[in-house]
């Protein structure tokens, strides 16, 4: 299919370019519809009064974004976008295009005046967006020709995924390649027949003139295409995959096909233009924390120290921008997404608790706290993004010369910071600096002689001074949406970053997102919301919004053991299973029944890109609820999404990372410093206390016992512990378990050793090697079967890596 479509599709591009270059504009430049009846009078002027109520209501201090202004400053064109609540579509409120907000509107407005939709898909702080906008969408002659003889859509991809995967998957099948702005031709259906990216304005209007033109004489053959395209996509979103039983080598493989691509000389799993592709790095944590991989470990570590000491992580105000243009990760995107400061400070936490390398506890603070800094409403929503533009250049907020460095500190600092940072008078960076470390901080005090922690101290007065300097510059725009799906990621690496780094602020910052979400991003009838502004919320969620939402809810469960969050996952996740799962195929649709687009099919998201896919994180969510919780249809449902999925799996494990690390967890239990055993009648949480110490706290619900590490009868299981497998450098010495209870229960006539309730067990470890700098916990295994007083299940191990700090010195920096 994918073949036969691509090939029809050249027949657009038969025509000589001569041809377009004849088309002669019309003279109208105003931005509104050609009036053809009584009936149209009435309705453009009733929409004339609403547009022009909805710009005085903006009020004396908005700023019109149009360089088409009159002499009082007042916009010469406003559209229907000024109606709209998302950031980037009143970024376009006021181009001389027509434009149409997503919706049946637009559509039933095609196909009465029988044109093709122009759909341009984008967000606020894309770079290419922006320069299409002003070079296209200001410009009068062009909106010209697309509001003769187009329909013309505008969709924020941040508050409508589902639309975007639909046609990006048709733009992919088209021309083998996407990214953003998108720009799609569709029938008055809504289906696609061409699709591409950034157009110059000269490219824009000749396509514009050559698909008008075909439209009025081989009309046929555009629809047969758009029949064509929209079977492809239908066809590629259905996700029929073979049922077949997933094996555990899915993950070894999808391990080795990773570690295949791994860069060794500049770190990351990809060549240029680096994404930090964070499915693929929690995937490989998962598989370090589910037993030792010195190889894969070792490509981490690499990988984040690179990330680290590039341009992508800023240096002096914390956060990583979205992607790098080079092999270096030194020229970003300048970009600040949330979704990347959520999943990579959650990364660097996690890499922290493997490795214990402070580096990776100082990112993963400073993106936190870049975070609650810039990126946090007062009322405790995380906002969407910043520019990557400013002043109309990109990153120029972020670059320095070493004039700028020296005027904002002392001689002595300025001479350091010049040195550490590779700032020179040529610049990296169209004449100016990216900052970044040649070296890393370490290997510069060594060579310098200089005391590491002093050196650290240093740089970080340095930063904050840079950091202060910087901030009287003109910011970048701030997307101060807060979307449902990318406020539960955050709220995620709060809540571990706050368990994990002993930070209370962190956890603080987590419930109180968490609260603001619930409260605000919801309608009556309790279902999600996409993303709120200024505190109001539309646009129904798609299915990724309930599982991220329902994960974070689930970790906020595990560090707090308050019962409000289960229930809330628990609900979410029930509301997910209602309205997007496949009854007939399994998985989860992306859009609910109620918004499907029928023209282009019902899509499934099942690849991992930047973020995990919905289906993968819903395999996460069902797997825990499966461990939390005694309903057992949650098993059964992340089951059925393994056979799904089980082909793509077994063909192209690394496509789907994240559900491998899901996956992982489902067949070998998970790892961490909070399980659960006997489906959430027993809690485990595991912390490091003072110097060799790890302290196990046990919850046994009411009802249930587990049998004491000295039970009565030979033949019942103990609970024990021991050092896993791959725990090195260190042994037990001593085990203090609590004194156990003895009880007589219905089912055994004779007295049980048990624990029960809230318990405490504290292991007490040495060095093998007493000289041994080791710093890092060895993971610990524990080992015990829950009763209740009418059944004993199967014994479970819990693989457990403790939370936390010894009290000794620790490693310095890399």
């Amino acid at each position: 299919m994918m073949t036969k479509a691509l090939c029809a599709f050249s027949f657009i591009f038969s025509l000589s370019l001569a041809w377009g270059a004849g088309f002669a504009a019309p003279g109208n430049n105003t931005a509104t519809l050609p009036v053809t009846n009584a009936v149209d009078i009435k309705r453009d002027a009733l929409l004339q009064k609403q547009l022009q109520k909805a710009l005085q209501n903006k009020g004396n201090d908005y700023v019109p974004r149009t360089e088409h202004l009159d002499v009082n400053g007042r916009p010469l064109y406003t559209n229907r976008l000024i109606l709209e609540d998302s950031p980037y579509l009143l970024q376009h409120a006021h181009n001389p295009v027509d434009w149409y907000a997503w919706g049946p509107d637009a559509f039933v407005k095609a196909q009465l005046e029988n044109k093709p939709v122009f759909l341009s898909i984008g967000y606020s702080t894309c770079h290419w967006c922006h320069v299409m906008e002003k070079e296209s969408f200001e410009n009068p002659a062009i909106a010209n020709i697309l509001n003769k003889h187009f329909i013309a859509i505008k969709v924020d991809r941040e508050r409508r995924p589902d639309v975007d995967a639909t046609y990006m998957t048709a733009v992919m099948l088209i021309s083998g390649h996407g990214g953003w702005p998108m720009s799609s031709f569709l029938s008055p259906e809504g289906k696609t027949f061409y699709g591409a990216t950034y157009l110059t304005p000269t490219d824009f209007t000749q396509l514009l003139q050559r698909i008008n033109h075909l439209w009025q004489e081989e009309r046929a053959e555009f629809l047969k295409q758009a029949d064509d395209v929209a079977k492809a996509v239908a066809n590629q979103s259905a996700t029929r995959d073979e049922v077949s039983k997933l094996r555990v080598s899915a993950i070894e493989n999808g391990v080795a096909h990773i570690m295949a691509a791994y860069d060794e000389m500049s770190g990351g799993y990809s060549q240029a233009p680096k994404f930090p592709n964070e499915p693929i790095l929690d995937f490989l944590l998962n598989h370090v924390e589910h037993g030792a991989d010195k190889d894969v470990l070792d490509s981490l570590q690499y990988t984040l120290v690179a990330m680290s000491r590039g341009g992508l992580y800023d240096q002096i105000g914390g956060g990583f921008h979205r992607y790098s243009t080079d092999n270096e990760w030194l020229v970003p995107h300048f970009e600040k997404m949330l979704y990347n400061q959520a999943n990579l400070s959650r990364v660097y936490t996690r890499a922290f608790q493997l490795t214990h390398n402070s580096v990776f506890e100082r990112v993963a603070r400073n993106t936190l706290d870049y975070v609650l800094r810039e990126m946090t409403a007062t009322d405790g929503g995380f906002y969407s993004a910043t520019d990557a533009d400013s002043e109309g250049h990109e990153g120029l907020f972020f670059v320095w010369t070493p004039a700028q460095v020296s005027s904002a500190l002392n001689e002595s600092d300025a001479k350091l910071a010049l040195e550490l940072y590779g700032v020179t008078a040529k610049g990296n960076f169209e004449g100016h600096n990216i900052l970044h470390l040649g070296q890393t901080l370490d290997a510069y005090a060594t060579r310098h002689q200089l005391d590491p922690d002093k050196l650290l101290k240093r740089v970080a007065r340095i930063n904050r001074r840079l950091l202060k300097k910087r901030q009287e510059r003109t910011p970048p725009l701030l997307d101060t949406k807060v979307i449902t799906a990318w406020n539960g990621m955050m709220i995620i690496a709060f809540a571990q970053a706050g368990d994990s780094l002993a930070e209370p602020i962190y956890l603080k910052a987590a419930i109180r997102a968490a609260k603001f979400i619930w409260q605000h991003n919801r309608n009556d009838a309790g279902d999600l919301l996409r993303a709120s502004l200024a505190g109001n919320a539309s646009v129904s969620a798609n299915q990724a919004d309930y599982a991220y939402l329902a994960e974070s809810f689930l970790m906020l469960f595990d560090v707090t053991h308050e019962e409000v969050w289960l229930q809330r996952a628990i609900k979410l996740s029930d509301i997910m299973l209602d309205q997007f799962w496949d009854k007939n195929n399994g998985g989860f649709y992306f859009g609910s029944e109620k918004s499907v687009l029928s023209a282009m099919g019902r899509i499934k998201d099942s690849s991992d890109g930047a973020m995990a896919s919905g289906n993968s994180v819903a395999l996460q969510v069902l797997q825990k609820l499966s461990r939390r919780t005694n309903n057992l249809e949650y098993g059964k449902y992340a089951q059925a999404m393994l056979s799904l999925f089980s082909s793509k799996l077994t063909r192209n494990a690394s496509s789907l990372p994240y559900m491998l690390s899901a996956a992982n967890d489902l067949f070998n239990g998970e790892a961490g410093a909070h399980l659960f055993a006997a489906h959430g009648a027993v809690a485990v949480d595991a912390q490091l206390g003072t110097d060799h110490e790890i302290i196990l706290n046990l919850f046994i619900r009411p009802g249930w016992h587990i049998n004491a590490h000295k039970p009565l009868q030979e033949y019942l299981i103990p609970t024990s512990l021991q050092l896993a497998a791959d725990a090195k450098g260190w042994r037990i010495k001593h085990v203090n378990y609590p004194a156990a209870t003895t009880r007589t229960l219905g089912f055994q006539p004779e007295p049980l050793a048990l624990y029960e309730g809230q318990l405490k067990v504290k292991i007490i470890l040495e060095k093998i090697n007493p000289a041994s700098s080791i710093t890092i916990p060895p993971p610990i295994e524990l080992r015990l079967q829950a009763c209740s007083d009418s059944v004993c299940l199967s014994p479970e191990t819990l693989r457990l890596l403790p939370s936390g700090f010894f009290t000794v010195a620790r490693q310095s920096t890399l």
